[in-house]
């Protein structure tokens, strides 16, 4: 399903009224019937019937609510309608909407100014249900005056809340929330969902996203030209690889994992784990030499490699030669984890990157390494052969891009489109709503995981899980979407039977074959 900016979606719906001759009536009409069958649906598992009350600002988003406001009255629900500017403000398709509304004689209460806000306060404090129609995806800045006293009573209020299309205070392209903003329960998104929904980390306003269907033509809800799309199961199930009768141990690839450092064997041995258990045939871990039987106590089914060291657990650069020689056996790579931040690392990969042409994923200190060499040599990462999967998380992301912490997580989409553009490889920015963008201007948003995959390894799992796919056949992107979403569901399944506190990285592997067994049902 494809995410939309607020531009891209008045555009669609612009050709649908122009070109397929839909009304835009229709399409309000559409929009605010599924608010208040949502409504209806609430109250009947509260079992309740008291008063819902709709808040209505002058734009579309309110004629929305008085859409739904004549909906719920004419199914015998009791409402009451607050607008937060006089009806003859009201125009076009909203100025309809009150003229059909007025002649089933709603309870309405204009509220001119902020006086009565403590009365309203008082009003709606015990009541289950609010609509939120203040604000649409027009909205920019902050909510001032009137409109910003009511998103803060509406904010603070105990009960449910529904936002139509967007919380009203949020900005729909980037998310972000400069003021008062509405919490929603429930977000019921039109025609396409925004962008700005999925830049809100834990739903933190956003709430249940719902996608309601208005009518738009198939054609313009799967335009091309729309660059964000959502993660879906059924669709990256078609990217899994294929395991034949007739085939070998050699016919699903060969993973490498160059990394670790004294205290931190763990990170390789997770990578391997789990690119075996995504169904790599053959895993080698490529370590320093005083940490080799560590290795070969810690993984059983995975190959070991002793590779030159300048110091105990610390990689050399004298490992180049080694490591060049392997690779060019191997089908994919995994450089990074573990790999600790000694200075003979940033010479090591300095050396090795360019000239390693299969799949490769860098991760973690990987990442750390590639940061500090480009500031000798900015063009580094476009000089590197084949397919190219970065995996940082926001602050490895500052690293490489000079960007502080604010500035990322503000943009987290459109920084990294330019990124993967600018450089010619597949970025998977993590975090909630993991970013995959392409270097053909194309991103995907996950939707799976929690906030219980926020320890230690997780990371270092899903590096492993990207070069097992890559080592397999896939294609960067197609591995980077399909790797970020399984990791994900595991981590959804391991908190189900867990709880989020319970999760750890290993659990994540633990359950990976459930996950598989998820997709391919």
């Amino acid at each position: 399903m494809k995410l939309v900016t607020a531009k891209e979606m008045r555009e669609i719906e612009q050709t649908a009224i122009d070109d397929y001759g839909i009304p835009s009536l229709i399409l309000m009409e559409h929009a605010g019937k599924s608010l208040a069958l949502k409504c209806m649906d609430l109250m009947k598992q509260k079992e309740c019937r008291q008063t819902v009350w709709i808040f209505v600002g002058k734009g579309n988003n309110g004629g929305d609510g008085l859409v739904a406001a004549r909906h719920l009255i004419n199914q015998q629900r009791q409402v009451r309608v607050v607008l937060l500017s006089d009806p003859w403000d009201f125009k076009g398709d909203v100025q309809s909407n009150y003229h059909m509304l007025e002649q089933l004689r709603p309870e309405v209460i204009q509220n001119r100014d902020e006086v009565h806000i403590a009365d309203l306060k008082n009003e709606i404090h015990d009541q289950d249900l609010i609509i939120d129609s203040i604000y649409g995806t027009g909205f920019q800045g902050i909510a001032m005056g009137l409109d910003g006293e009511v998103i803060r009573l509406i904010q603070s209020h105990p009960g449910m809340v529904i936002s139509a299309d967007l919380p009203s205070g949020m900005e729909a392209d980037s998310g972000q929330v400069k003021g008062p903003c509405v919490c929603a329960d429930y977000t019921l998104t039109f025609g396409l969902p925004k962008l700005g929904l999925y830049q809100d980390p834990d739903h933190a306003h956003s709430g249940q996203i719902e996608v309601i269907d208005i009518g738009l033509p198939i054609d313009l809800i799967d335009l091309p030209s729309i660059k964000v799309e959502l993660l879906e199961l059924k669709k990256i199930t078609n990217d899994f690889p294929v395991r034949k009768r007739r085939s070998h141990k050699g016919s699903y690839g060969h993973v490498f994992v160059v990394g670790g450092s004294k205290g931190m064997t763990g990170a390789v041995s997770l990578a391997c784990q789990a690119a075996l258990v995504t169904g790599s045939g053959l895993v080698t871990a490529g370590v320093p030499a005083s940490l080799h039987d560590v290795m070969e106590v810690k993984l059983t089914e995975a190959m070991t490699k002793a590779l030159p060291e300048i110091q105990p657990g610390d990689f050399s650069q004298a490992a180049s030669e080694r490591i060049l020689d392997f690779a060019r056996r191997a089908s994919s790579i995994v450089i990074g984890p573990g790999m600790g931040t000694n200075r003979s690392v940033k010479e090591l990969l300095n050396e090795i990157l360019p000239q390693v042409s299969i799949p490769k994923v860098i991760d973690a200190d990987g990442l750390n390494a590639v940061a500090e060499i480009l500031l000798d040599r900015p063009d580094f990462i476009r000089k590197m052969p084949g397919d190219l999967v970065l995996t940082p998380h926001p602050g490895e992301f500052s690293r490489l891009t000079g960007l502080s912490l604010e500035e990322i997580q503000a943009d987290r989409i459109e920084l990294a489109l330019r990124f993967a553009a600018e450089w010619q490889c597949v970025l998977v920015l993590k975090g909630a709503y993991t970013v995959i963008a392409s270097p053909e201007g194309k991103a995907a948003i996950n939707t799976t995981g929690n906030a219980g995959m926020a320890t230690g390894g997780s990371g270092d799992v899903l590096s492993g899980i990207i070069a097992s796919l890559l080592g397999q056949g896939l294609e960067a992107e197609a591995a980077a979407r399909l790797g970020v979403c399984l990791h994900g569901l595991v981590g959804d399944i391991a908190a189900e039977e867990l709880g989020m506190e319970g999760v750890l990285a290993g659990s994540l592997i633990k359950n990976l074959p459930k996950a598989f067994k998820f997709f391919r049902e």
